[in-house]
């Protein structure tokens, strides 16, 4: 996921019971528990106008904190986690059946983000966003023929050191490693993950990278580093900015993956939370939040429309996440989960 984050703050919590207080409690209430700035200006307004209620919005800065937080006993209507976090709700048993008798726009999806591993026949989820994780880079200092010929590579060679963003997630940049190396993104294998952990340690040790997340964003828009890693999503916003940026995936392959609305066991509103899902997959709703959020849409006319030549992201090569048969979701693994977090802090390390 996504992507432009922030932590949920105080300001939420002194929202809540003043709403609450001021004569909505004669409506329903849904609450919403997301990433942050990963809803399109009109979206929430034009769901509170259509069913008279209102919204109640926190946000989370990863999948990790949403879990501790509903493993807890919070309690939220909806959740948009990610694939291998809804996997790992599931094997929970903490997500409660859609009522697709409620969801009828569930046929606007798009074929591709239908179907997939962690829920096949979308029993529990519906896609809100999806995309892949590539490498944004200038294109008046990187060489194309460099990208295509070393991938994920590029980030030891060493005609750009100096000049390199590495994003500070271990989950992605151990991708990154596997995906060169020939490997799974969820292999268990202990030789090959101290492999990619060599590999990662040398990028550190020869290239003199920066290790940034959100800044990646604006410190990319402005040219500042030749190459960075970065979610698609971003990516798509910031070459519609500005041009001479260019977005590029390696054929060796990458993290392909799905952010969806799920409904919590102890959902207070499960109803609600239902004709909110059904109401994300319409025309109108999708279209206002790929337009603000720049990830690609799970509605098929949408992805259409914005990539048409009248599109919002005509011909950028960042929004439509490209098929490929090496591209992998992520899998639920608490020992690959710790694992990777303990190498990773010895990488950034090895680095200093």
């Amino acid at each position: 996921m996504k992507k432009r984050l922030i932590a949920a703050t105080l300001l939420f919590g002194m929202l809540i019971p003043m709403l609450l207080m001021s004569g909505c409690g004669k409506k329903e209430v849904l609450k919403l528990y997301l990433p942050g700035e990963y809803l399109g200006d009109g979206v929430i307004s034009g769901f509170e106008k259509a069913y008279n209620c209102k919204v109640i919005i926190e946000n989370f800065d990863s999948n990790e904190m949403m879990y501790t937080k509903i493993s807890a006993g919070d309690s939220y209507d909806v959740l948009i986690p990610s694939d291998y976090m809804i996997e790992r709700l599931l094997k929970e048993d903490q997500l409660q059946k859609l009522d697709k008798s409620l969801i009828t726009n569930i046929g606007n999806l798009a074929p591709e983000v239908t179907n997939l591993s962690f829920d096949p026949d979308n029993s529990y989820s519906v896609p809100y966003f999806w995309g892949n994780v590539g490498i944004v880079y200038t294109k008046n200092r990187v060489d194309l023929a460099d990208l295509e010929k070393d991938g994920f590579g590029i980030f030891l060679n060493e005609k750009y050191k100096g000049n390199i963003y590495v994003y500070d997630s271990e989950r992605d940049m151990f991708m990154c490693a596997f995906k060169t190396l020939g490997y799974s993104c969820n292999t268990e294998n202990e030789d090959e993950i101290q492999e990619a952990y060599d590999w990662l340690v040398k990028i550190g040790k020869t290239m003199s990278p920066v290790y940034v997340t959100d800044e990646i964003i604006d410190n990319m828009l402005h040219e500042y580093e030749d190459l960075g890693i970065m979610y698609s999503g971003d990516a798509a916003y910031i070459i519609s900015e500005n041009p001479n940026l260019g977005y590029f995936v390696p054929e060796s392959g990458t993290n392909r993956w799905f952010d969806a609305m799920v409904i919590p066991k102890n959902a207070a509103n499960p109803e609600l939370a239902n004709k909110f899902i059904n109401y994300m997959c319409t025309e109108k709703a999708a279209r206002l939040n790929t337009q603000g959020v720049g990830y690609a849409s799970p509605v098929a006319s949408i992805l259409k429309e914005m990539t048409s030549e009248d599109g919002d992201y005509f011909e950028n090569e960042a929004y439509y996440p490209r098929t490929n048969a090496n591209d992998e979701l992520f899998h639920d693994s608490e020992y690959l989960r710790k694992r990777l977090s303990e190498l990773w802090i010895k990488v950034k390390a090895a680095s200093e």
